[in-house]
């Protein structure tokens, strides 16, 4: 039986860089080699290889370069040892629902769902900061990022640091902005499936940085497009120009199989007009005239008596009229289109979004929904449901939004749901971020956290107004049966102590240690930091079960068991492994599984191994312990 402790692969994230270079090892044996002062990749080995595709001399490479960008790739690539943990009192319907609230710092949260989440994701959309000199930029630059995050959000004991904005007095003003979203781009990438997209909304002061960003990130390939959004319709005098709109950038993780695959992407098709109708069904006539003529390359001959430009060559009207599907209409031609047909079909869309979908709209629509003020310029919720038409139209397709804010994204996945009954998820993350009442701009909304008696944080927000929607959404829809629940989870330092000797104390430090376990941490604290940890979906079912007195747990149907009791004498280890081996032989798992225990629970290494080896016997051979 092998022990999980802090310093275990399994107690952090995939170690993202070493994953890389393992890969890299394994292609080119011949290009990595080893020193004192760590792994060498040799470049011009890799030029061999490769022949001339690779240049060295940055100055003759086209890109974006900025202080820092080094760093923020490796911290991109740098393992959490943050876990998330659960929260069911801030919850609805956590039994049942597949839509995750998380609150943390969504670079850290981001690494914790690597293992889980990777290339399931089928939609991404964020809503940044601008960087209009008020936003607040995530410090990236530290060692402990769970230390610093519990500090700055006021949870851990030194009582918080101070939030700060990105000013344009900086020195460091795009820079700053560019090494808070680099590394988050770069794993949100990672949890996109290859046929996933992500939808990023910008305003002018980033959107060129954005665009370079994304570019490397995805390839430039991968980007499908900028949408034009028009946010606004009154003009602001005070400006030159007014600007009413923002941008949506569109990037796809494999363009090519979007583009392949691109009449399942689209706007729902227009169904009005087919008043008529013979056997085949109900249809509509469309025009088979070519407009634009020869300066579009359509064919000009002549059919059923007619002459002129066509959208079809003379062969393919000849099939189509065999078929039933053109007929003469006064003095033209035109096709039979038929209802069934078009259901099939999508709408392609455009870069310009113009169907009032306003900030103000939005910020109306969001105090009646909250009884007061409590966001700035959230966007609305149909900009997003537009996003879940075009792309997410399967059932339990999933949608992220790591910079959750005042919680669009989800409450959008609500309304679309309800609205077209295709099944989506939702995992939502944002930053419990402090609210000040004594800041002219957030003490709107620290009031309103005061008048409801909740913490003066954004998440505290968030989460209220998923309550709100959910309630709202099924008073008006009665007869909906869909998921409008969420799972709150939070961020925090694992579960499993750390290795820390008092070096004028061992004896005493030692005998602490016996116990891998912070006392402070429940069960199911410990269960979901498992399954992170092993990749589990944190929505998969649980099932508890009391086998010979103890509680177990049986997680993802069997691929994963759990028992945690803190102590199992050696008298009751038979009794519980041969339970345990029943239990496993009904479930039936379709793979491997894992079994785990609490390290402390055994009197002693005979207890522990005894149970090992008959566990062993009945094939459960992967056995660990915390």
């Amino acid at each position: 039986m092998q022990n999980i402790t802090a310093e275990s692969p399994e107690s952090k994230t995939p170690d993202l860089a070493a994953e890389n270079l393992a890969q890299l090892k394994t292609l080119f044996p011949e290009l990595v080699t080893e020193s004192k002062d760590g792994i060498v990749v040799n470049v011009d080995v890799l030029k061999q290889l490769v022949g001339d595709k690779v240049i060295t001399d940055s100055e003759e490479k086209y890109g974006l370069n900025w202080y820092g960008k080094r760093r923020a790739r490796q911290i991109a690539l740098t393992p959490s040892t943050g876990i998330l943990r659960p929260c069911p009192e801030d919850s609805v319907d956590w039994d049942t629902t597949q839509n995750l609230m998380i609150e943390g710092d969504n670079l850290e949260v981001l690494k914790l769902l690597q293992k889980s989440y990777a290339g399931k994701v089928k939609l991404i959309y964020i809503d940044p900061p601008y960087n209009t000199g008020k936003d607040f930029v995530y410090p990236d630059n530290f060692q402990d990022n769970i230390k610093n995050y519990l500090e700055l959000t006021g949870q851990a004991s030194e009582g918080g640091r101070k939030l700060s904005s990105n000013t344009e007095a900086s020195g460091r003003f795009h820079t700053d902005w560019l090494n808070m979203i680099y590394p988050r781009i770069k794993l949100a990438r990672n949890l996109l499936r290859e046929d996933g997209v992500i939808f990023i909304s910008i305003d002018d002061n980033e959107v060129d940085d954005l665009r370079k960003v994304c570019d490397e990130v995805f390839g430039e390939e991968n980007r499908i497009g900028i949408i034009c959004h028009k946010a606004r319709a009154s003009v602001s005098n005070d400006k030159i120009i007014s600007s009413n709109h923002n941008f949506v950038m569109l990037y796809a993780k494999n363009g090519a199989l979007v583009f392949e695959n691109r009449s399942k992407f689209g706007l729902p098709p227009e169904l009005d007009g087919f008043d008529k109708k013979d056997q085949k069904g109900e249809f509509k006539h469309v025009p088979v005239d070519g407009p634009g003529g020869a300066a579009k390359g359509n064919p000009y001959y002549t059919f059923l008596g007619v002459t002129g430009y066509w959208r079809f060559s003379e062969e393919q009207m000849k099939r189509m009229h065999e078929d039933g599907l053109i007929e003469k209409v006064g003095g033209g031609l035109q096709q039979k289109y038929y209802l069934e047909d078009a259901k099939q079909s999508r709408k392609t869309d455009t870069t310009w979004w113009d169907d009032k979908l306003y900030t103000s709209t939005a910020s109306s629509r969001l105090k009646e929904l909250m009884g007061g003020e409590a966001f700035d310029n959230p966007k609305p919720i149909e900009l997003v449901q537009r996003m879940l038409e075009l792309w997410v139209r399967s059932e339990a397709d999933i949608v992220l939004d790591f910079f959750g804010g005042s919680g669009t994204t989800a409450h959008a996945t609500f309304a679309q749901t309800a609205k077209d009954g295709v099944t989506r998820r939702f995992i939502l993350v944002q930053l419990p971020e402090p609210l000040d009442p004594e800041n002219k701009e957030q003490k709107t909304a620290a009031a309103f956290c005061d008048k409801l008696g909740m913490p003066r944080n954004i998440a505290e927000l968030t989460k209220e107004r998923l309550r709100r929607a959910g309630q709202k959404i099924r008073a008006e829809n009665p007869l909906f049966a869909g998921d409008l629940g969420f799972r709150v989870f939070k961020l925090d330092s694992t579960n499993i102590r750390e290795w820390d000797p008092k070096r004028d104390n061992l004896a005493e430090t030692l005998e602490a240690s016996i116990e891998h376990l912070k006392i402070d941490r429940t069960e199911q604290d410990i269960l979901f930091e498992l399954l992170l940890k092993l990749g589990l979906d944190l929505c998969v079912p649980i099932e508890p079960k009391k086998i010979a007195g103890y509680d177990v747990h049986s997680i993802g149907g069997g691929s994963l068991i759990v028992c945690l009791s803190t102590a199992i004498p050696r008298a009751d280890v038979e009794t519980l492994a041969l339970g345990l081996v029943a239990w496993h032989k009904a479930l039936k798992p379709a793979g491997k599984t894992t079994v785990v225990f609490r390290d402390s629970a055994f009197a002693n290494d005979v207890a522990k191994t005894n149970l090992t080896a008959i566990l062993h016997q009945h094939g459960l051979e992967t056995v660990r312990s915390l």
